[in-house]
């Protein structure tokens, strides 16, 4: 079941019924406890696949090309590639990686805003064809560097939050599309798209129906120059709950059906990243350093639990500077849990949670209140499937975490209902039935 992010070789453990993601996770928090408390994460590949039929249930005429960047291990892009999902790519690393599993050109993207020529050059090798652009000196790179390129124009979107326009980064305004329309007219280079992208963090759904408007003005002004568009791109910004999908879903399928109606030759594609993954994977993270201090250097943000108690700083193996990357530029989107039992009436302390550097910019949680804990005491992390897989820091030999990779029955069955099976695309799993019911005394067989 063990695998790491560049380790094609995994399995993928079948659990029987009654044996569950706790289960695993007990199981292997004894088996590092007792050889060395290292972090590491489960994934739970049936999560993957449910996203998947959440997404054909609710807007099943928007074909999801996945965010290859978000979680590039191997078992998650096996599983996405069997099940259908086209790939969106960042880098020739990216590009290379989905190739490998026998994926078309057809269904990559690269979306790389700000491309090196290299790669350029790689993509035009390898066939893959179709990029996004938002500029001038972009759309010059990939004519001089890609002759069968099919671009998307990037297009900016209105979704900017307590007034910081965080999507003007990229994508162009809808004034410099012309432009842009005649430069690629004079270099000859194809355009046969729109792209945008609505933030995950606006809650605003107006942003999706000017999006769609300015899609259809492209469109249009496209047609003028004489280029035949023929997909649209909406973008990421899928938050990964079934409501969040029903509700932009709710929004646009109107608007699809007025702008780019079935029948009119428009594909609508999507680039959704953490939708699919975020859920999937669960951090446990060892306690490796406590600190008292005084309750009242802890900002406001905590209730106090009185003025005489004491707050704790509480140092982990992982932090911001390996599976907790994502802290730098935005807010934790999990609750630790304490893996140890504890009683209900059991005091609650003033804490905060820590990175192994004592960096200052380390921090995970600011302030939470949790009963004391001990060097040696485990916390659980859901939700972090999305962006914890990057190459680590040297700091401290700081190791990777390792993967443990698991699906029930119920969900392989579903697989195989839908026609997937693990000798077609998915010729790397490797399928460990569980023969027990798991408990905290009981080991879970690891034995490919």
């Amino acid at each position: 079941m063990k695998g790491f992010i560049d380790d094609a070789n995994y399995s993928v453990g079948l659990l029987d019924e009654g044996t569950n993601l706790g289960n695993v996770i007990d199981n292997y928090v004894y088996e590092h406890t007792l050889t060395g408390k290292n972090a590491f994460f489960v994934g739970d590949l049936g999560k993957i696949v449910k996203k998947h039929s959440q997404w054909q249930n609710i807007v099943a005429q928007i074909k999801p090309f996945y965010t290859v960047r978000c979680n590039s291990a191997p078992a998650v892009l096996e599983i996405l590639a069997a099940l259908g999902t086209g790939f969106a790519c960042s880098s020739k690393t990216e590009m290379a990686l989905v190739q490998e599993l026998g994926v078309s050109p057809e269904n990559i993207i690269y979306i790389s805003p700000c491309k090196q020529v290299s790669q350029i050059k790689y993509a035009a090798k390898v066939g893959v064809n179709i990029m996004t652009c938002d500029n001038e000196v972009e759309l010059k790179k990939i004519a001089r560097n890609h002759p069968n390129a099919k671009v998307l124009l990037h297009i900016a979107t209105e979704d900017n939050i307590g007034g910081v326009e965080d999507n003007m980064k990229f994508g162009t305004t809808l004034k410099n599309c012309r432009h842009l329309l005649e430069c690629a007219k004079e270099l000859d280079v194809q355009i046969i798209g729109v792209k945008f992208h609505v933030s995950s963090a606006c809650k605003e759904s107006q942003a999706y129906v000017h999006a769609l408007s300015d899609a259809r003005c492209v469109f249009d002004m496209a047609g003028e120059f004489g280029f035949t568009m023929n997909i649209l791109d909406i973008g990421g910004g899928f938050t990964g709950t079934e409501f969040q999908l029903e509700e932009v879903n709710h929004v646009i399928s109107p608007l699809l059906d007025v702008y780019f109606p079935e029948g009119s030759g428009i594909k609508i594609i999507s680039e959704p990243g953490s939708y699919y993954v975020s859920s999937a994977f669960t951090l446990a993270v060892n306690i490796i350093a406590k600190k008292v201090v005084e309750n009242d250097k802890f900002s406001s943000g905590v209730e106090k639990t009185g003025s005489d108690e004491p707050a704790f700083m509480y140092y982990m193996n992982d932090g911001v500077y390996g599976s907790f990357a994502s802290k730098l530029s935005e807010d934790l989107n999990t609750v630790p849990e304490v893996h140890k039992k504890y009683k209900e009436d059991e005091p609650l302390f003033t804490s905060s949670l820590w990175g192994p550097s004592c960096d200052e910019l380390d921090q995970i949680v600011q302030n939470c209140l949790l009963p004391e804990l001990n060097v040696g005491d485990w916390l659980i992390f859901d939700n972090m499937g999305a962006d914890s897989f990057h190459e680590p820091s040297a700091f401290n030999d700081f190791q990777r975490p390792a993967i443990y990779y698991m699906m029930s029955f119920s969900d392989w069955y579903e697989m195989q209902d839908a026609g997937i099976t693990s000798d077609t695309m998915m010729k790397n799993f490797f399928f460990v039935p569980s023969c027990i019911q798991l408990s905290q005394e009981d080991s879970f067989s690891t034995e490919a």
